[in-house]
């Protein structure tokens, strides 16, 4: 996209359908959009996943064998009577048999969903209960330490499959290598509806039980256009999406999205090291990388002078995305890879980024970008729900979408009224706050759950966090509203600090004076507490809500996704 907007004029679903391969009136299949039609055009030599172990060992897959073994992974449903609408569930870390399993899944015409591999014995019994799993992948380790106790407690599980590790095999599962090995790769791909379900992402919420939320084959349109669009994607490029596919970034950018697109796709088991990270964009001259804030500010803390240390020339456009970029990130990142990140926005809801910084427009650090073309947003007044006019710049309200694209979620599984509750007069409520100003960009505000009514002000956190991150002992912020008896509420920070710096009374006088300096009285921070670390998912996201529940002495709620908790 080279002007966002003609694009915006130009563009429409309509269009966006159009540079698939499948007739969207009649069938439409993911997985054939991602493999298959890239070999019937004769690209399956192309190399489409790169893949590196935890120890340096490597697999590399071209589209042609993406093909064959995820042709043998739906024979192996088929031939095991799993049908259309099967479940298929993956425990299984960053490794080639989630990937093949996931697209061979989806071509057979089942329900794919990714789990976190970290996640502890009651998150994954209770996925499996509400998602009614029919097929299970996991490690031998994972499967006996987390699934074999509740296993008869899960009635719909009928097949679990086990990579490679245990010897004696735990009862009642199959070797997966060797099913694999054992099958034809001879399958027809499914010639499913749009609107069949094909994806299911667990979300968990503040209360009660986790979220399914349900996504259908159609979402392959806006995957398809927003990674072109949003994330720039090119014929030539290798992109690097850090994302676990546990995660909806890893499965909808980090599997699909790429794939369309026909381009070559890093994917790296280990976890987070910032050595290893640049080593990576290095040797596997990586040209797109999606990544997170919470990377990218630990990034920061190694400092520029490791990055310095190696040739990134070859990349030309990074983004992050599942919280909001503070600032001084992007203007970190203009410093030490002469771009910028672009950050963008989206959930677990929509399927796909839906407002976006892109190549073709300037990026206004902190800023959220500008919706998709063919996305319709609006910001709601926080009392009536009534839209803002969009003469009214930079006034905070509540973010909402017109409902109708592509991959916007179809259900909360198995929980209509609460889906219900997230539409109102034709608008879909996303739950955050933003700000637009007067060219149109969006600016983050907060969850409205974690806004802080302090004396008559909104507050958004995220607002407080930047200033906090900008002061050079800072590295990371999270602000919450506690109690008091003038003000309704006042803001409390909690910072971690960079590598060598020491949390004292002077530093944390220096702190408030700063956040004060930087905001006025009415907005900064009233306290600030040092911590060690922050309680985050493993998706990068600060728990906001836990730190306030453990402040007050509140029920901390659903911690299945926070990072500690396995």
């Amino acid at each position: 996209m080279r002007d966002y907007d003609k694009a915006k004029r130009d563009f429409g679903w309509d269009t966006y359908r159009g540079w698939l391969d499948s007739d969207a009136g009649s069938w439409l299949n993911i997985a054939y959009e991602a493999i298959d039609r890239h070999v019937v055009e004769g690209r399956g030599t192309k190399e489409a996943i790169r893949w590196v172990g935890k120890t340096g060992e490597r697999k590399s897959f071209t589209y042609g064998d993406l093909k064959r073994e995820t042709d043998r992974f739906a024979r192996i449903l088929a031939d095991n009577g799993l049908g259309q609408g099967t479940r298929v569930f993956s425990l299984l870390g960053r490794v080639p048999e989630l990937y093949i399993a996931a697209l061979g899944t989806l071509k057979a015409g089942g329900v794919f969903c990714p789990l976190y591999s970290a996640f502890g014995p009651e998150p994954v019994r209770s996925r499996l209960e509400i998602g009614e799993a029919n097929v299970l992948l996991a490690s031998p380790r994972d499967y006996v330490k987390k699934v074999e106790a509740a296993r008869n407690d899960l009635p719909h599980l009928t097949h679990v499959f086990l990579t490679p590790g245990a010897d004696p095999r735990p009862d009642g599962t199959i070797d997966l290598a060797q099913a694999l090995a054992n099958t034809e790769a001879k399958f027809e791909c499914a010639q499913t509806d749009p609107q069949d379900m094909a994806l299911l992402h667990f979300t968990s919420g503040t209360t009660g039980k986790p979220k399914g939320v349900v996504h259908v084959h159609e979402a392959v349109v806006m995957h398809n256009a927003t990674g072109r669009i949003a994330l720039d994607l090119r014929q030539d490029d290798v992109i690097w999406c850090t994302a676990d596919p546990g995660w909806v970034t890893g499965t909808s950018y980090g599997i699909i999205a790429p794939l369309c697109a026909g381009v070559t796709m890093v994917i790296d088991e280990a976890e987070f090291d910032a050595q290893r990270w640049y080593t990576l964009l290095e040797s596997e001259r990586v040209t797109v990388w999606y990544t997170a804030p919470t990377a990218i500010r630990l990034l920061m803390r190694a400092g520029a002078e490791l990055a310095q240390r190696f040739d990134l020339s070859h990349l030309h456009f990074l983004a992050s995305v599942g919280e909001p970029l503070n600032p001084e990130a992007v203007v970190w990142s203009n410093e030490v890879f002469g771009m910028p990140f672009h950050d963008n926005w989206w959930q677990s809801e929509t399927g796909g980024i839906m407002i976006a910084n892109y190549a073709a427009m300037d990026v206004k650090p902190g800023s959220m970008g500008k919706p998709l073309p063919g996305v319709e947003a609006a910001i709601l007044d926080t009392e009536g729900h009534n839209a803002l006019a969009i003469d009214e710049p930079m006034r905070p309200g509540h973010l909402a979408l017109r409902p109708g694209w592509p991959s916007m979620f179809r259900s909360y599984l198995g929980q209509e009224e609460r889906y219900n509750r997230s539409f109102r007069e034709g608008w879909y409520l996303t739950g955050d706050l933003v700000m637009r100003d007067a060219e149109g960009y969006y600016w983050f505000v907060g969850r409205a759950d974690d806004v802080i009514k302090s004396a008559g002000h909104l507050i958004g956190p995220f607002e407080v966090e930047s200033a906090l991150v900008e002061h050079p002992a800072v590295a990371e912020a999270a602000v919450i509203g506690v109690p008091d008896e003038r003000a309704g509420e006042i803001v409390k920070a909690f910072v971690t600090l960079n590598r060598g710096v020491d949390a004292d009374d002077a530093l944390q006088r220096e702190l408030l004076g700063h956040a004060r300096k930087r905001l006025g009285a009415a907005i900064a921070p009233r306290k600030i507490e040092f911590a060690q670390d922050l309680p985050r998912t493993r998706s990068g996201k600060i728990m906001r809500r836990l730190l306030k529940a453990r402040e007050l002495g509140l029920p901390e709620g659903d911690t299945s996704t926070l990072e500690q908790a396995a």
